[in-house]
Parts: C-alpha cells; sequence; structure tokens
C-alpha cells in the first residue's frame, strides 16, 4: 500500500456517512441499523467495557437485552483513517451526558457486498 491509497476522498466519505449512520442508530438505540452495521460472521467481536462478546449472534443478542436509556453522548475527539479502498478505522473519545469520565471507541469497518460493516470493535472508559 502506498502513502497516496490512504484517506481517498471518496472512499473516506463513504466510512464517515457510514460511522455518522452508525452513531445516530447508536444514541437513538435504532437495534435494527446497529445489526446492520455489523459484520454478520462468526469471525465479528466486539469488547465492551463490560462484556466480551465473540461473533454476530452474540453481538446481537447483547444489542437486543441492553437498556435504552442513556445512550446520549457528545464525541469530543473522532479520526477517521481509510486504507485503500476496503479498509478503514474509526476511533473516537466521547462522554455520556452527565459522565465525569470519558470513554474510547475503535472500529474496524470493511467494505462487504452489503456495504461497509464493522468487523472489530472496542469500547472502554477512561479511569
Amino acid at each position: 500500500m502506498n502513502a497516496s491509497d490512504i484517506d481517498l476522498p471518496d472512499v473516506l466519505s463513504e466510512v464517515q456517512a457510514a460511522f455518522a449512520r452508525y452513531e445516530d442508530a447508536l444514541v437513538n438505540n435504532k437495534v435494527e441499523v446497529l445489526d446492520e452495521l455489523f459484520w454478520n460472521s462468526p469471525t465479528t467481536l466486539r469488547y465492551g467495557a463490560t462484556e466480551n462478546l465473540y461473533g454476530y449472534d452474540e453481538i446481537r443478542a447483547f444489542r437486543a437485552s441492553r437498556p435504552s436509556q442513556g445512550l446520549a453522548r457528545e464525541l469530543l475527539v473522532t479520526v477517521i483513517t481509510t486504507y485503500g479502498r476496503d479498509f478503514a478505522t474509526a476511533n473516537c473519545e466521547f462522554r455520556r451526558e452527565g459522565a465525569e469520565r470519558s470513554g474510547r471507541q475503535s472500529q474496524t469497518w470493511m467494505r462487504t457486498p452489503e456495504g461497509w460493516r464493522v468487523v472489530s470493535a472496542h469500547v472502554s472508559l477512561l479511569g
């Protein structure tokens, strides 16, 4: 990969739009959109602040059972980087409404025939 393959404008725009759609679904508890944006694969994983989820089915079950209150948050810093036409990372620092400490979210995105999908995610809170 060459440096010129990083952050191709059209690809970066696509991933930024997918990330914005994910963020809207997250804070508005649009579970069906969250499920859609994770790659439906047993190799997809999500490490949360209190849970480790292996495979799409575990992630989907978690989303279906989590509380729908207290989801609003402010994004403090967001860094999205694309590598070529089919791979990207999205990292952000956030603060939940009323929370004193901030959190971090990392996502690895991959272009699939269905569109951009999260294949790996990690959420943690700063102590």
